[in-house]
């Protein structure tokens, strides 16, 4: 056994635990008893307390200095193992832990506050999980941007200095083509009750249209959808409105798109740093072109409108053009995972400019409802009327994701050079997507990027998939050329 083989044993050994970490994080949202709370906070924190224990376990880093890759698989996976022991080194074993606990109980009392609409109930745990990530950021920059640190979190690579300049660059591109739309008509919605039974139905139908995996994942209901896992079981989570379907079904798609990034990832990658998403902002790339680029377009939607029709009956629209505008209509609202891809992108930039301001210190916990009330009237031109449509909408800030949310942004931008590169490589697309046959779309992505998993660096990835430098111009031309075509602007 070489110094290289005895670190990669103890890491499949580690990533086998985190694994088991974060089962009991979905089982946490899925099926946990309320009462249970308490417990699985205690419960997560033994898991990170054993997780960070490994992770900085000195021999790591001896076998590190003495390991000789012997290719360039090797040499990713000694570069991912190095950043993660890295920072493991870095972070006391007795915040990782108190941060695990916290941020388990976090989600519970946020829940609750969320449906009782009390800001008041939940900032006394919100200041708490903020100073704890402060202490850990300020433990990971060594004196440098705290809020960098904590982005390297999410995507490798890149500060909040880099991200503000792409997002200062499409801001007046965003706001001017929401202007030129809402001085148009709101085209007609769906009409009526959808049971939410029926729902699910039609959401385990559109996950296997986009090849879903059910012989290793699994579809729940969550307040807030999410993926988990990675490997041979991952495991997605929608949520039903009787009033508004396309929140299940495009819940659904945008989760399946983060499931097959990472069942689709080398086999022999698994149980190692490669064998996951190599960042999320790559992650949110293949869920954003899976729910967007191919889910809202015309062809897809046009499938997609008759499997509703046979599930629903009467939905209220005419035909298949008026289903694809409706599940492309942009007007105002409150919600970000609701929003149109046209405005979608603000409620990030919002969220990003409060979470660094909260990081940093400039604005305090008891401020952030008035700021982001604030700051919604000055970028959405309209109040916000209650609290689980502002602040308390999201439940990153809960379980301590500072830093992630930017992340959704670049997801966007990347998709939209994907998008862009996977059109020139498949003409024919648009064909295949009216039979509701993504095979071709999804095909493409797995075999351009996410059979890779970790192996290349975020946009290194993006870069060998598109052919060209990440740019945020793909996001804007195609959002520039779908909508004026769609509202005949």
């Amino acid at each position: 056994m070489t110094a290289y083989d005895d670190l990669m044993a103890f890491t499949r050994e580690t990533e086998a635990l985190k694994m088991i970490s974060m089962r009991l994080g979905w089982d946490q949202e899925t099926m946990m008893p309320r009462g249970a709370a308490q417990q699985r906070g205690e419960e997560m924190a033994a898991m990170e307390s054993v997780l960070h224990a490994r992770r900085s376990d000195p021999r790591v880093g001896d076998w590190l200095a003495a390991a000789d890759p012997a290719d360039p698989v090797a040499e990713a996976q000694l570069r991912e193992i190095r950043r993660g022991f890295e920072r493991a080194t870095k972070v006391p074993a007795t915040l990782a832990r108190d941060l695990a606990r916290l941020t388990s109980v976090a989600q519970g009392i946020w829940a609750e506050a969320r449906s009782n609409e009390d800001v008041a109930a939940f900032l006394p745990t919100l200041a708490e999980v903020v100073k704890l990530r402060r202490e850990e950021a300020a433990a990971l920059s060594s004196g440098g941007n705290a809020y960098d640190a904590l982005v390297q979190d999410y995507e490798p690579g890149s500060s909040g200095g880099e991200i503000a300049v792409i997002f200062d660059a499409m801001r007046p591109r965003l706001v001017a083509l929401r202007a030129a739309i809402l001085d148009k008509p709101v085209p007609p919605g769906l009409s009526g009750t959808f049971d939410p039974a029926v729902q699910m139905q039609v959401s385990n139908r559109l996950a296997r249209a986009f090849d879903y995996d059910f012989t290793r994942g699994r579809i729940d209901k969550a307040v807030h959808p999410f993926s988990s896992g990675s490997g041979s079981d991952v495991r997605i989570t929608t949520r039903t409105n009787p009033d508004d379907p396309f929140n299940c079904f495009y819940s659904t798609i945008h989760e399946v798109g983060h499931a097959s990034y990472e069942l689709a990832i080398d086999p022999a990658y698994a149980m190692t740093p490669l064998g996951q998403g190599v960042s999320m902002g790559v992650h949110e790339s293949q869920s954003r072109i899976y729910e967007n680029q191919i889910g809202r377009s015309r062809a897809f939607t046009s499938w997609m409108y008759a499997q509703a029709r046979d599930a629903f009956g009467d939905l209220g629209l005419d035909d298949a053009q008026a289903f694809y505008m409706a599940a492309n209509r942009v007007q105002n609202g409150y919600i970000r995972t609701e929003a149109d891809e046209v405005q979608y992108n603000l409620h990030i930039m919002l969220r990003f400019d409060l979470e660094r301001a909260l990081v940093s210190g400039d604005l305090a916990v008891a401020d952030l409802e008035a700021a982001w009330n604030d700051r919604f009237a000055a970028d959405f031109g309209y109040a916000v009327d209650k609290p689980s449509h502002g602040m308390l909408q999201d439940v990153h800030w809960s379980v301590g994701l500072f830093g992630y949310f930017p992340t959704y942004a670049l997801g966007n931008v990347y998709a939209g050079c994907l998008h862009q590169a996977m059109r020139k490589a498949l003409p024919d697309l648009d064909s295949q997507l009216e039979q509701g046959d993504t095979s071709g779309a999804t095909g493409w992505l797995k075999d351009n990027l996410q059979q890779h998993g970790g192996l290349y660096l975020p946009r290194e990835v993006i870069e060998k998939a598109s052919g060209a430098a990440p740019s945020e111009e793909p996001l804007l031309s195609y959002l520039e050329a779908k909508f004026t075509a769609l509202y005949d602007l």
